[in-house]
């Protein structure tokens, strides 16, 4: 599978993916082409270490703080702009969903307490939190733009800042639960996850694969659920920075 092949099939499928985007206006094409590269770099990095981290837990619980913490500066970009001090709250989203689920789907030994088992389902967890901290990150800041007339009427009948920010944006930020909430929905029918494939080419049985996988996407939809609700509590708050400049006490 590796091979020339393999290398031009992905460069006509970026190439094709980064035209579409420049076409339609959907953003700059090349940032595209910067994630495709990223993704081999980085893939390849980890395949060298992998071997390496999985020997211990205390190497895989050092890589997963890693991964929070990458999680947390894409979310702090997309949701801030840029890496200001305090666009680091943006790891407390993450945080807040991963630990939980986590900790009780080891604490049932559904999943063995094994570096090879906790790692891809722990990285499973954690990329869940980050799209849904970014997504629900920037619909807040976007409704609170495009709705600053409701949230300085809010204001101005006594609302609290947070009450205020809350009643504007939360229904939009909500809209992050969306995709979490389809997949799980349709598994089986539309979609076959990468769990259920993992551990049906690991031998296991498709019994095993489909509980296997049950079990991410419900772990998921509590993680997700927790990080759109911290990520509206912090910007509400003022702690994490999101539309900052549109928001008058």
């Amino acid at each position: 599978m590796i091979g020339p092949l393999l290398a031009v099939l992905l460069a006509v499928l970026a190439a094709a993916a980064a035209l579409v985007v420049k076409l339609q206006g959907l953003g700059r094409a090349r940032d595209t082409i910067i994630a495709v590269v990223r993704a081999i770099v980085q893939l390849a990095a980890v395949s060298l270490v992998i071997g390496f981290v999985l020997r211990s837990l205390w190497l895989t619980a050092a890589f997963l703080i890693v991964m929070v913490a990458i999680g947390g500066a894409t979310s702090a970009k997309r949701i801030t702009g840029s890496l200001k001090p305090r666009s680091w709250w943006a790891v407390v989203p993450i945080l807040s969903g991963l630990l939980p689920a986590l900790a009780l789907i080891l604490a049932s030994t559904v999943v063995p307490l094994h570096p090879v088992a906790v790692l891809p389902s722990a990285g499973i967890l954690i990329g869940g939190a980050m799209t849904a901290t970014s997504l629900a990150g920037r619909r807040t800041a976007d409704e609170l733009h495009t709705r600053r007339g409701e949230y300085e009427a809010a204001l101005s009948i006594g609302l609290m800042r947070r009450d205020a920010v809350i009643l504007v944006a939360r229904p939009a930020a909500a809209l992050a639960l969306i995709p979490g909430m389809d997949q799980t929905r349709t598994v089986g029918l539309v979609t076959l996850p990468g769990a259920f494939v993992g551990v049906l080419l690991a031998g296991a049985s498709p019994w095993q694969a489909g509980a296997t996988q049950v079990l991410v996407l419900v772990a998921l939809l509590l993680v997700q659920a927790i990080a759109v609700a911290v990520t509206v509590e912090l910007i509400a708050a003022g702690l994490l920075p999101a539309g900052e400049e549109i928001l008058p006490e």
